[in-house]
């Protein structure tokens, strides 16, 4: 059974200034979801899921719709503040959706085979694409799940302050823990994220999580039941957000289930900043030159 990519694009860009998953990077007007999808296809996936906003939903299906049409099948699930299961309340004056946790839970109605999980704003490497389908063709199992590692000082943007998922492993690479960091930039003296009111460094080589996740349909049970807790907890918050590490750490501390790390050593990159694109736009254009991709991707 050939895996699904599930693609988060619901996020409204707020850093970035606009709405920064179709925005175009490549030579011919290419956005960063078509490079991630066009990997996809040649590494073995089979179906498509775009996590969208309803605002925004039929200008995705404009934009992807034909240029997909005979080369992979595609679907479109909503994410919207009021999609929760039944019984939680939650604040009225919340406009924003739940986070990536959240996002994932709504494709679970259109999902029944392993999937991988990305952000539609990142580049992940053509290899990481490689990687992962095997992994969920063959290894993937309710008993194990995966995800894609990257090397920190491979993810980090020069315009500003990031989030990053930093990995605790052990020696057979099988995830223990996933602490979120939030302010994490690039100092003089190295990386660091910022933790009250000072600066603490972090190795550059540490193993970070880029929401490039691989799963059974068995996660949606999990996200269920931690979601519906979250709601109880902090649905009064206006901006508390239910992110898929906190879910996974959750998992792991049940004992049931694994993780296994697939290292990667592919250099991220993506537009959380509006000063992000030029580099982004540079990264393409040397992977055309190089031959990886053609200078106009879906031209066949």
């Amino acid at each position: 059974m050939k895996p699904t990519l599930l693609v988060l694009a619901a996020g409204m860009g707020s850093r970035y200034g606009g709405l920064k998953q179709i925005d175009p990077i490549g030579p011919s007007g290419e956005t960063i979801i078509d490079y991630s999808i066009n990997d996809a296809i040649d590494a073995g996936f089979g179906k498509i899921v775009f996590v969208v906003r309803e605002s925004f939903e039929e200008e995705f299906k404009a934009l992807f719709n034909k240029k997909l049409e005979g080369k992979i099948t595609a679907e479109y699930v909503t994410q919207e503040v009021h999609k929760v299961p039944a019984g939680c309340n939650y604040t009225p004056e919340r406009s924003k959706p739940w986070g990536t946790g959240h996002a994932i839970l709504m494709a679970k109605k259109c999902i029944n085979e392993p999937f991988a999980v990305i952000n539609a704003d990142d580049y992940y490497g053509r290899e990481a694409f490689f990687t992962m389908a095997e992994f969920l063709m063959h290894e993937c199992t309710d008993d194990e799940f995966g995800m894609v590692g990257y090397r920190l000082q491979n993810t980090i943007s020069e315009n500003g302050s990031v989030s990053r998922g930093v990995c605790n492993t052990d020696n057979n690479d099988q995830l223990l823990s996933v602490v979120e960091r939030t302010q994490v930039e690039k100092k003089d003296a190295g990386i660091a994220y910022r933790d009250s009111h000072k600066w603490i460094f972090i190795d550059s080589q540490a193993i970070v999580s880029m929401n490039f996740w691989g799963f059974t349909p068995g996660i949606f049970s999990h996200l269920e039941t931690q979601f519906t807790q979250f709601l109880k907890q902090y649905g009064q918050e206006l901006k508390s957000e239910f992110y898929i590490p906190f879910v996974v750490s959750e998992i792991i501390s049940e004992g049931e289930t694994k993780v296994k790390v697939l290292k990667s050593e592919a250099r991220w990159f993506g537009v959380t900043y509006k000063e992000d694109k030029e580099k982004a736009i540079s990264s393409i254009n040397t992977l055309v030159k190089q031959g990886v991709y053609p200078a106009k991707l879906w031209s066949n």
